[in-house]
């Protein structure tokens, strides 16, 4: 056990750091490589501890509840005011996490990007869900494609309130045609976490696939995009 001591006076294979150089970055924990990051905890806890803790308060459910896994996720959502709060997090500490949170994702969406098949409704949603899965309101995208199910772009359509949002289907067959996309899929994101689709989400999804028949574009899905799921008109049957 290490007590209060700073990590500094711990023995050098157990100092993140020293440890990281030594057994690679894949060897160290989270709550440890995120205290590289800050450097010092406070004068009650080490860097460590104190993102120990602040990764147990992340792994908590709604309800207040430990839910067992860490939640980076989570983290990523957290604000700068809510990870002062903690004693030794200072506005520099909490913007360094975040903007390492940020990285974390343009990776993975970089990573996603470079597949760029997007013919299944599971690679439009590995793709969206960085873009999607941190919003407090509702927001449309288009994915465009060619032929072959290959990305073209993805572009924002609509940025809108905390239960929906408009889609403007010439909007949209404007920018497919602009492109010269042959497929294209709807997404939008449910801040609610609730993945059933509501009455307007169907109706844009019938004005949408009626406008691209006439255009002769083929609407390859509408994805409703959450936190750790989706909701796929195609897989459903409904287009």
């Amino acid at each position: 056990m290490n007590g209060k001591l700073n990590i500094n006076q711990w023995t050098e294979e157990d100092r993140p750091r020293e440890k990281m150089m030594r057994l690679g970055a894949e060897q160290l924990t989270t709550a440890e490589l995120l205290a590289i990051l800050i450097g010092s905890g406070s004068s009650e806890e080490n860097a460590v501890e104190l993102m120990k803790r602040v990764l147990n308060d992340c792994s908590k459910d709604e309800m207040g509840r430990p839910t067992g896994r860490e939640n980076l996720n989570r983290l990523g959502k957290m604000s700068i005011d809510e990870l002062t709060r903690y004693r030794g997090l200072g506005p520099a500490k909490a913007i360094t996490i975040l903007a390492a949170c940020e990285l974390g994702k343009r990776r993975q969406a970089e990573e996603v990007l470079e597949r760029k098949d997007m013919s299944t409704p599971v690679a439009i949603y590995q793709f969206m869900s960085t873009k999607m899965k941190d919003l407090d309101v509702e927001e449309a995208w288009v994915i465009l494609m060619n032929q072959n199910y290959k990305f073209i772009a993805a572009e924002q359509i609509s940025h809108g309130g905390i239960s929906e949002t408009s889609v403007d289907v010439r909007v949209v067959l404007k920018k497919a045609l602009l492109c010269n996309a042959t497929i294209l899929a709807l997404c939008h994101n449910h801040p609610s976490n609730n993945l059933t689709p509501s009455s307007v989400d169907d109706q844009i999804t019938q004005r949408m696939k009626k406008a691209c028949d006439i255009m002769r574009i083929y609407m390859a899905d509408h994805l409703i995009i959450a936190d750790g799921g989706y909701y796929s008109y195609r897989e459903h049957g409904r287009l």
